[in-house]
């Protein structure tokens, strides 16, 4: 990962893939959201409630998968000072809240229905939402210190302190008695879901993650760019007082 140390290597690399990542990132989008919505079967207890799903499953994946993104880039950046992987941590956390909001409120939208309440304290409900105050947290203290070092290194140790609540939602369902249905697709024998709508699905999940790629890469160049801006105003007065 030390190739891509060099900030404006990275820069070359991403615009050369932004373009196709995010053509895939609406192709795989559009396949999903047109089989979930439109081809794919209401299912026989839930009804047409079920197409929730297809938002609401790959928002909550994708939760996890940021805060282990913004986790790992924390520790590269603790422990191997690599130069990009505070931006990438920076980037990630941002994105990764809003998945997470997107996964409690849609479960919110199919729990009032299914459950007959739009929320309850339900291990896996709550430790979502302990996930997105953690987000939260991380942005708010990466912005608190004058010292963008500083900053950049208390919000990495809350990101790693906060790594032991992933384990606590996926496991959650199978440690307590929960409302939340246990998982569907990760069973050692087979997935408890249709084809029918395990496609879509899987096509949501492929189309959120080539998603958060494209802002990651996104905000990454933003943050690049505003560091290198940043640093030249620090040098102007210098070079004007040598004058």
């Amino acid at each position: 990962m030390h190739w891509f140390a060099n900030p404006a290597r990275f820069m070359r690399i991403a615009e050369k893939l932004l373009p196709w990542v995010a053509g895939a990132a609406v192709l795989s989008i559009a396949a999903g959201l047109y089989q979930g919505l439109l081809t794919s079967p209401a299912d026989y207890q839930q009804g047409e409630t079920v197409r929730i799903m297809y938002v609401h499953v790959p928002s909550a994946w994708m939760s996890m998968f940021c805060y282990m993104t913004l986790a790992v880039a924390s520790a590269s950046f603790l422990i191997w000072k690599h130069p990009l992987a505070d931006v990438a941590a920076q980037a990630a956390a941002p994105i990764g809240a809003g998945f997470t909001a997107m996964a409690l409120i849609t479960g919110a939208l199919w729990g009032q229905p299914m459950w007959g309440t739009w929320w309850v304290w339900d291990a896996r409900l709550t430790s979502v939402l302990i996930l997105f105050f953690l987000y939260l947290g991380y942005i708010a203290l990466v912005n608190a210190f004058d010292e963008p070092e500083r900053g950049a290194r208390a919000g990495a140790i809350l990101a790693l302190v906060g790594v032991v609540n992933v384990p606590i939602i996926k496991f959650s369902v199978d440690w307590w008695n929960t409302l939340h249905q246990p998982a569907s697709l990760t069973r050692l024998d087979a997935p408890a879901i249709d084809p029918a709508m395990l496609s879509p699905l899987l096509l949501m999940a492929l189309g959120f993650q080539l998603y958060f790629v494209v802002v990651l890469i996104i905000r990454m160049r933003a943050i690049l760019t505003a560091r290198r801006i940043r640093a030249l105003h620090m040098v102007e007065p210098g070079v004007e007082s040598g004058d």
